[in-house]
């Protein structure tokens, strides 16, 4: 090798190029998927809501954030209760991506993902089965999704469902309002809840 060649390799060494670290960045992701060490996986993308925020595990999509909760302290919190084996790895997340597209497009009216619900339990987890069941352009309200899922007085537990919902827009807590039609809470923020609400309802 020339001096030339070796400085071109030391610098390329020290101070790669975006591509050089994107070519590095996936080999070392496919080099973890491929020794089945990538226990979550995540990306993000441009929608009309703004950046999201999308993490799988091998189960299936867990995760879906919006930047307003903080892409960062969403993957710590991720690390913390799934594994701290987590890489930006695009691929696992490009079916989800594709429709989440499809979905703001107005061609797509339900998901068809497999979903790992691990963290969610118990009457969240109860609650939150029973979202994609509110149709498409259809809302309910918090008294109707207790008396749904057989208990009628937890209207406030269900806001907390709703409120804690991770993976909001795949799993449609914004389809459900107060009883006097008010938007409630949302973990997008109500710019979000009233973007989704007239997607569908244009629809």
């Amino acid at each position: 090798m020339t001096n030339t060649n070796e400085a071109q390799a030391l610098y390329e060494l020290t101070d790669p190029t975006a591509a050089q670290l994107a070519a590095l960045r996936g080999r070392l992701t496919d080099a973890a998927e491929g020794e089945g060490i990538l226990d979550v996986a995540y990306t993000t993308i441009d929608t009309p809501v703004g950046s999201l925020l999308l993490a799988a595990t091998a189960a299936g999509l867990v995760r879906v954030a919006y930047a307003r909760e903080g892409h960062d302290a969403v993957l710590q919190t991720l690390a913390t209760r799934l594994s701290p084996r987590i890489l930006k790895a695009p691929k696992r997340l490009d079916a989800a991506a594709r429709q989440i597209d499809e979905y703001f497009a107005g061609t797509r009216t339900t998901f068809d993902l497999p979903l790992d619900h691990s963290l969610s339990s118990g009457f969240r987890l109860l609650v939150q089965e029973h979202l994609p069941l509110i149709a498409y352009g259809s809302t309910e309200s918090y008294k109707q999704l207790a008396e749904e899922v057989g208990n009628p007085r937890a209207i406030r537990a269900v806001g907390t469902a709703c409120a804690t919902n991770p993976l909001p827009v795949v799993v449609p807590c914004h389809r459900v309002l107060r009883s006097d039609g008010g938007l409630g809470g949302y973990i997008g923020g109500l710019d979000a809840k009233t973007a989704l609400l007239e997607l569908e309802r244009a629809a």
